[in-house]
């Protein structure tokens, strides 16, 4: 019976890694709740803490924040300039906070509208004419003198 729990066991080291690889993969998927992630990481911190596998509490920070989508670089961009110290916690109700406040505002398209009708570009074709080369424009009528391959290169 001891010879089957020593063949069958995980061993604690082999926990550790696995916890450790799904922290630090974690990536939140773009349009999730980040409250969720927050969730999910902070049961993984939990996890490596009760594993004893501590990091501080800025390699966690820098974890959490790397595994957001790119729509949170703002965010990221003023966390990180503005000397932010928060815990892993804060942190978290800070996205909390930041998801509720950016999801309410309607996205604006900066742009100029355009009152007067779009100018046809298909209208343009090329018409080859008999002859050598040459190449007549089907709205302005002129005249394209082209080079065969062979007179181009010289």
């Amino acid at each position: 019976m001891l010879r089957m729990k020593e063949v069958y066991v995980v061993p604690d080291r082999y926990i550790r890694y696995a916890a450790i690889k799904a922290f630090f993969g974690t990536k939140m998927a773009e349009g999730s709740s980040v409250q969720s992630h927050g969730v999910k990481i902070l049961s993984l911190v939990e996890k490596l803490e009760d594993l004893k596998a501590r990091f501080e509490n800025d390699t966690y920070i820098d974890v959490i924040l790397q595994s957001l989508p790119p729509s949170y670089d703002p965010f990221i961009v003023n966390y990180n300039m503005n000397g932010l110290e928060k815990s892993i916690h804060e942190l978290i109700n800070t996205l909390v906070q930041y998801e509720a406040t950016h999801k309410s505002e309607p996205a604006v398209l900066v742009g100029e509208a355009s009152t007067s009708k779009a100018k046809c570009k298909g209208a343009r074709r090329w018409k080859r004419k008999k002859g050598k080369g040459m190449v007549v424009t089907a709205t302005t009528g002129t005249e394209v003198l082209l080079l065969p391959r062979q007179e181009r290169a010289k």
